[in-house]
């Protein structure tokens, strides 16, 4: 006749005992109280056993807050690090607009990595009267625009979130008017008006509007042609540069040429 295992009754006496607490408590009022200080029964265990995650150590953070990083990768007050879901925390993480990508390790018995790589602030896009914060590949990293971004480069209109990056490097290389651009349109999908601080509008080609750029810099270095009186300047042509003067300025030119003001949108 074979015996049971020594202990065996200790152990069981031991498990019930503890199923009459847990149930007890469950059914009592403590067991709330217990949950919010202690979390679910499994967290409830290990953090027991001096697994509660105490530290959070992150690496790349700049424009996230801290409850942004905990709320996306789950972590809270009683969370313990055996039962966190390290590739869940990653994947809430990783859907974060300003969140390029993450990585997320346990270090045991209670410190939870984070690495990330953040996506920078490029640019802010105005679409049907809206400006959003967006990132060079165009990601729209948050719906609104805080002051401190107040004097990122302004792209405007369908499509111009994902093309930013091919204006606003052809702006940094021209400072000369990179500073006096208020905004840059991208016109039928297919080339850029720059919209300058006095109001004039630059058109520019579709292709090589950097050089048209240089061009114009050029001509406003040893000319100043943007501090006269003109409404636009039209870069399209490769060897030439076609001004379209305001009203006043067309009259007076007309005048002293002794012919007829020529109608509002004639060009020079």
């Amino acid at each position: 006749m074979s015996h049971p295992p020594r202990g065996l009754g200790l152990v069981l006496t031991a498990a019930l005992f503890s199923t009459t607490i847990v149930y007890g408590a469950k059914t009592g009022p403590v067991w709330p109280q217990l949950e919010a200080t202690y979390g679910a029964p499994p967290d409830m265990a290990a953090n027991f056993l001096g697994f509660r995650v105490e530290t959070v150590a992150v690496n790349g953070q700049h424009e996230l807050t801290d409850q942004q990083i905990f709320a996306a990768a789950g972590v809270t007050g009683t969370s313990s690090l055996l039962f966190l879901d390290a590739e869940a925390a990653r994947e809430g993480l990783e859907a974060l607009p300003l969140v390029k990508s993450a990585q997320v390790r346990k270090l045991f018995p209670d410190t939870l990595s984070v690495s990330l790589e953040e996506r920078k602030p490029y640019a802010l896009w105005q679409r049907d009267g809206t400006v959003t914060l967006i990132a060079e590949d165009g990601t729209v990293i948050e719906p609104t625009v805080s002051r401190r971004f107040a004097d990122l480069p302004l792209v405007v209109g369908e499509g111009a979130d994902k093309r930013a990056h091919e204006i606003v490097p052809l702006l940094a290389a021209t400072p000369m008017l990179a500073g006096r651009v208020k905004g840059a349109t991208l016109v039928s999908q297919r080339r850029w008006n720059l919209t300058l601080d006095n109001g004039v509008v630059v058109r520019l080609p579709e292709e090589d509007p950097g050089t048209a750029l240089k061009n114009l810099a050029l001509l406003e270095r040893e000319a100043s042609v943007l501090e006269k009186d003109i409404l636009a300047v039209d870069m399209r042509q490769s060897d030439r540069a076609v001004f379209r003067l305001s009203e006043q300025a067309a009259a007076a030119r007309a005048a002293a040429l002794g012919k007829k003001a020529p109608k509002k949108g004639d060009h020079v």
